[in-house]
């Protein structure tokens, strides 16, 4: 039976009687998910974290980690943590080395356990050549596998990280997303973000916020339903107009559309399933003496689900505000 890791009730934090940064979050991530907890920049991200890690009273609701209250003397829940805030910073004037045995002591871990997690963690984050350098000269990149690798010190079972690609260059963006999708075949993981395509390559499900509210909660694939279309891109070498003629007149092809000299666009409508379409078009392609190059599905990113949410979001509000 999969367990509940978080679980977030009629959550809210109003700062100062006037800013509200997180309005009524109803979340649950279970075991084993990633989830990318997606939103614009001021959307309420970093708030729900700090709710989530204890480190915040809620102005109301509730916050659930490993089916216990989550509170700032919540210390055993922490224990089972890692966390990677944005932008960390250290001590400049230790090493890497130094730095995560200090983490391992305030885990209260052996010499034998510190010296064996953080060689084994130096490596994985690729720091090895710089595990004995100052920290003051380290790189964004270099400063943010750093704090992934302290997160990672406790051998946490849920792993919470606030914007982990933030100033990365496109390679160190690479490394770190390629490790952070290993990790979560261990591990729980909680990821936040505002770069759609980061979400959409690693995460199983996600939830996306506007002004401190969610607006979706679901697994990815349920995300990009949303804006699917049934249409099959086609490219092919042959005679294009005897192919377009076959597929006009099939039933449950709605519409054909040529792009350029060799491509194709077959729509179909919910008669037909995706593989009874790509059939169609691969015997038409046939029968005609053509060649098929070939095929993919028109399917919706992450983008276009995140920004139709989006206007539904906007719709429904100035509807509530009329």
């Amino acid at each position: 039976m999969t367990s509940i890791v978080i679980e977030t009730e009629n959550l809210t934090k109003i700062f100062g009687s006037k800013l509200i940064a997180v309005n009524n979050l109803s979340l649950k991530v279970e075991e084993g998910e990633i989830l990318g907890f997606l939103g614009q920049n001021g959307a309420g991200k970093t708030t729900t974290i700090r709710l989530l890690l204890g480190l915040i009273k809620p102005t109301a609701g509730d916050v659930s980690v490993f089916g216990e209250r989550m509170n700032s003397n919540s210390s055993n829940l922490r224990k089972r943590i890692g966390y990677l805030p944005t932008n960390p910073r250290f001590p400049p004037k230790m090493t890497p080395i130094q730095y995560l045995d200090f983490v391992g002591k305030l885990f209260y871990q052996s010499k034998d356990e510190r010296m064996g997690k953080l060689s084994k963690l130096i490596r994985a984050v690729g720091l090895l050549p710089s595990a004995s350098r100052e920290i003051k000269g380290f790189s964004t990149g270099m400063i943010t596998r750093l704090g992934l690798a302290a997160a990672l010190m406790n051998d946490p079972d849920l792993l919470i990280l606030d914007e982990p690609t933030s100033g990365l260059d496109p390679a160190g963006r690479k490394s770190t997303l390629e490790l952070i999708q290993e990790l979560g075949k261990e591990k729980t993981v909680f990821i936040s973000s505002h770069i759609l395509s980061e979400i959409d390559r690693i995460c199983t499900h996600i939830s996306v916020v506007d002004e401190g509210k969610s607006i979706f909660l679901g697994s990815m694939k349920d995300m990009k339903k949303r804006t699917q279309s049934n249409t099959l891109r086609l490219e092919l070498e042959g005679n294009l107009n005897l192919v377009f003629e076959n597929l006009r007149n099939k039933s449950g092809v709605t519409t054909i559309v040529k792009r350029g000299e060799i491509g194709l666009d077959m729509s179909y409508d919910s008669s037909l399933s995706m593989l009874e379409a790509v059939r169609i078009a691969i015997d038409a392609t046939a029968k005609c003496g053509s060649e098929l190059i070939s095929i993919s599905s028109s399917t919706s990113s992450v983008e276009d689900a995140f920004l139709d949410i989006l206007k539904e979001e906007e719709s429904r509000g100035f509807l509530r505000a009329v």
